[in-house]
């Protein structure tokens, strides 16, 4: 099946529209999230486990979706796609737009907008005419084998109170199933341009080079912090694209919503999906906002609490952002298949990028434990 995917997928005109509005309802929407990978042509993965919880076993799938199975090493950006369970009317009817509709939606709208500059990367390093500028230390061969996978965890919230048995459930399975999936003498990570020290017995944990976790994102206000030392610089470059877009005026800045990214390191975290990982030595990024938005877990985190001007601002860091960090950019002109291949001088890698390539127009001026 194939499906006409623009570089550049349309800003959202409203927060009920696209694959948001598809979000905002109690969520059991797997057929929905696999259909939008599956006509990209993301490879599938799922998880399905039986779960111990308060209410008696449930069913759980966790949904994982990877641009290149081969690649040795990936880097993972998540959220989690359920909402919490309530017994009772009207508390059973809670959407939790920002927890975590919001950014599932997020990133569904940025795998449509990598997908083809993944595909033209993929394309020149098959036909031996991918890029390589040793003056840049930019070889877009070995950029290439760090891959992104999407990892939407089922079963976060906890049914009744947030224990370490009552919450997460997915995550902890994932990480409990990846923890002791070793990978045989034939994996890509052997073969690596770019390799790494593994443990005596690598296992699925030893491939994934950083989890980057998007958690309660979408109202008019973000605070995040950065709560791991040796992911202190993913937080600094995130920062630094926001810090770039308001410079460059391609980004609407609500009243009093000049910083959303802290300079302060926080410790101790929040718990939340990542910590299993976290515990088996997995790099984590949590993209957080701290404190929680006021609405948490109340019928109030509907679609009128979401912000459009906030929503855009976090689309496009993660554009920018990911980017960047995958080292892509496209071809002279993408949509008409073009096979020149231009670029900035600004390097793409780090920070000082080249904000054509993201084709944005100008805009006017106008807790540490989770209970």
């Amino acid at each position: 099946m194939s499906c006409p995917i623009e570089l550049d997928p349309p800003q959202w005109n409203s927060v009920t529209e696209g694959h948001l509005g598809k979000l905002l309802i109690p969520r059991a929407l797997q057929n929905y999230i696999s259909s939008v990978f599956t006509k990209l042509g993301w490879h599938e993965e799922k998880t399905p486990f039986r779960g111990t919880t308060p209410i008696g076993d449930i069913d759980f799938t966790n949904l994982i979706y990877t641009f290149d199975p081969s690649a040795p090493r990936k880097i993972i950006l998540a959220a989690h796609f359920d909402s919490k369970w309530f017994p009772d009317s009207p508390a059973n009817q809670f959407i939790g737009a920002t927890d975590s509709a919001a950014p599932v939606a997020m990133i569904l709208h940025l795998v449509e907008f990598l997908t083809p500059l993944l595909n033209e990367r993929k394309n020149r390093i098959e036909k031996g005419l991918g890029i390589l500028k040793e003056e840049e230390n930019f070889d877009e061969e070995e950029l290439s084998e760090t891959t992104i996978q999407i990892v939407l965890f089922d079963g976060e919230e906890a049914f009744k109170d947030w224990t370490d048995t009552d919450s997460i459930y997915g995550a902890r399975h994932l990480a409990e199933l990846w923890s002791s999936t070793y990978l045989d003498s034939s994996h890509s990570v052997y073969r690596s341009k770019n390799k790494r020290r593994l443990s005596p017995e690598p296992t699925i944990l030893n491939t994934i080079d950083h989890l980057i976790l998007l958690d309660l994102l979408g109202n008019k206000h973000s605070m995040i912090y950065s709560y791991f030392r040796e992911t202190d610089w993913l937080h600094s470059k995130m920062k630094q694209v926001d810090d770039k877009l308001k410079n460059e005026k391609l980004i609407e800045i609500e009243p009093n919503e000049d910083l959303w990214f802290s300079n302060f390191r926080m410790s101790g975290g929040i718990g939340d999906d990542h910590l299993p990982f976290l515990h088996r030595g997995v790099s984590i990024f949590h993209v957080i906002s701290n404190p929680f938005p006021k609405v948490w877990h109340t019928l109030g985190d509907d679609a009128s609490v979401l912000s459009l001007p906030a929503l855009r601002r976090w689309n496009r860091i993660l554009r920018v952002f990911t980017c960047e960090y995958l080292g892509l950019s496209p071809t002279t002109d993408m949509k008409t298949k073009k096979s020149e291949y231009t670029r900035s001088n600004e390097d793409l890698v780090g920070l000082r990028f080249n904000f054509e390539f993201i084709k944005l127009p100008k805009l006017m001026d106008s807790k540490d434990s989770r209970s």
